[in-house]
């Protein structure tokens, strides 16, 4: 078991909308945040990407891949701080399995990208959650990774052929640049701390532990000596990588499979309870009205409704 495979496991795509953007400066679009992974990657010329989130904008070249696992709102534009028009307005809908094209026409230099979002039917899982609101690779990074940027480019000649099954070849391509994306970043000894923790030998082994091991009695000190570190050492380290506590993280992996198992399943909620580590339905109920604000036989009605 690898934890990239445990932490993408839960998402069950659903389908892409996928675009073509053939783009004159002067140009600038604002997208709002979106319940799916986004991917942008640029063929020709180049862009800028801006987030409240982050202290400057991120400049996108020819080659370069740009990931947005929780799909959040940003802006794109061929400089900083030029007037926006909104997502909407150019692509209406976006529904999973549509594919369109966009073009704004200006007399400055072109740029040209592919873009995709990835709708999933299930929320994402707390370590899912705790990754960076963008990861970028670049060209180089790109070219690092052979099965990546052949995907990449195949994407880019199907669109230009116009070969039948286009939606079905889209959500497989999009989906394997994802996972493949997601391999890189972590592969980046500079990444967000999270990135670090995935990769790092005893928190990794404490988070798969968590993660595909959820229903068993953990306490700090069991994750500890399977991380192989002291308590402390532990639990500092882990804080530090992940933004949240040991007990926490596992928690919230708990309470994220139990509102799955409610709104998915039929099984009572004192079988829901044993599956997600809990020996007291009790107190099962009230973990679960703590962490959702209602309680699990609320939290399934909603959901069927």
């Amino acid at each position: 078991m690898d934890l990239l495979s445990e932490l993408l496991a839960p998402l069950r795509l659903r389908g892409v909308f996928h675009s073509r953007w053939t783009l004159h400066a002067p140009w600038g679009v604002t997208g709002p945040g979106e319940r799916c992974a986004l991917i942008h990657y640029v063929q020709h010329g180049a862009c800028t990407v801006e987030l409240p989130e982050l202290p400057g904008p991120i400049r996108l070249r020819a080659g370069d891949l740009a990931v947005f696992p929780h799909g959040t709102a940003h802006r794109l534009a061929d400089a900083p701080g030029r007037p926006v028009v909104p997502l909407e307005s150019l692509l209406p809908g976006r529904e999973p399995g549509a594919a369109r094209t966009v073009r704004i026409d200006g007399s400055g230099p072109a740029t040209t990208m592919l873009c995709g979002g990835l709708h999933y039917d299930e929320p994402a899982s707390p370590l899912y959650r705790a990754l960076p609101h963008v990861l970028v690779l670049d060209r180089d990074a790109v070219a690092e990774q052979p099965l990546l940027a052949g995907t990449l480019a195949g994407l880019s000649q199907e669109w230009d052929l116009g070969e039948p099954g286009l939606p079905l070849v889209a959500v497989r391509a999009f989906e394997l640049a994802f996972v493949l994306a997601l391999r890189a970043a972590l592969a980046d000894p500079g990444g967000a701390p999270v990135l670090r923790a995935l990769r790092h030998p005893a928190v990794g082994a404490a988070l798969l532990a968590v993660q595909s091991r959820f229903a068993e009695p953990w306490t700090v000190e069991t994750l500890a000596a399977e991380a192989g570190l002291s308590r402390s050492a532990f639990a500092a380290t882990f804080r530090e990588l992940v933004g949240e506590a040991p007990m926490r993280h596992l928690t919230a992996r708990r309470m994220h499979e139990a509102a799955r198992l409610l709104a998915g399943t039929r099984l009572p909620q004192a079988a829901v309870a044993g599956r997600v580590g809990y020996r007291s339905t009790v107190g099962f109920h009230l973990a679960f009205k703590q962490w959702y604000g209602t309680t699990p036989g609320d939290y399934r009605r909603a959901s069927r409704s």
